[in-house]
């Protein structure tokens, strides 16, 4: 974590950041609010297990993670995947987590609806719950429409209030709706690779640091 202190509720939001952008920012923000957590951090993957592998090497993200949070006391990049020597695989980092904490700080992790709907296909996924939260964030319009397996892991876990989350170490699933903002990194890469700005969708320093690596196709100017 970023400090040496336990902090009272540890919430982490792990990704590609291929590259970070305000939606990761401003979604990292808005929930590290909605708990009154101290921090959110930041976890970028080493080789991600579950897509396509990224256009930026893992140190570059890392790197583009640690240039957007540098201003933000409430945000911080965590570089325990990219530093393992282990698949990029959650329960992994989970384990990790708790060898650190211990069994009785609340650990949330933030999913995005998607990825939350494709835990199935995860390894170790039902172990997740038992190490952790899992906050799941939603669009406004998003229509939830699980599996029948989705379905009962929902029901079994699924909590309204967010004190349960903060009272308990483990165990419970909640939904929270994000205030929209319509960015993605996939949109971030073609404006890049097409000769167009990206600015404004993300940090200028992020952007700075695309133009001097050239990645995604970028051409130096």
């Amino acid at each position: 974590m970023s400090n040496t202190v336990k902090p009272s509720v540890c919430v982490f939001m792990g990704g590609t950041f291929d590259p970070i952008h305000n939606g990761h920012l401003r979604t990292a923000l808005e929930i590290r609010d909605w708990l009154n957590a101290e921090q959110v951090a930041l976890m970028p993957s080493k080789v991600p297990v579950h897509r396509q592998q990224p256009g930026a090497e893992s140190e570059q993200r890392l790197a583009m993670v640690e240039q957007a949070v540098a201003a933000e006391p409430g945000l911080y990049a965590d570089a325990r995947e990219v530093l393992s020597e282990k698949p990029s695989y959650t329960v992994l980092t989970l384990e990790s987590l708790r060898a650190e904490l211990g069994t009785d700080v609340p650990v949330c992790m933030i999913l995005g609806m998607d990825a939350y709907l494709s835990l199935p296909g995860w390894d170790r996924w039902q172990e997740l719950i038992r190490l952790a939260h899992i906050v799941v964030v939603k669009r406004p319009g998003w229509v939830y429409q699980p599996g029948e397996q989705m379905q009962a892991f929902t029901r079994a876990h699924e909590v309204t209030d967010k004190q349960r989350i903060l009272t308990a170490p483990a165990g419970h699933v909640i939904f929270h709706e994000l205030t929209p903002l319509a960015i993605s990194a996939t949109q971030i890469r073609t404006l890049v690779s097409q000769g167009h700005s990206p600015r404004y969708l993300l940090p200028d320093s992020v952007w700075q640091y695309i133009q001097q690596q050239q990645l995604y196709g970028c051409k130096s100017k």
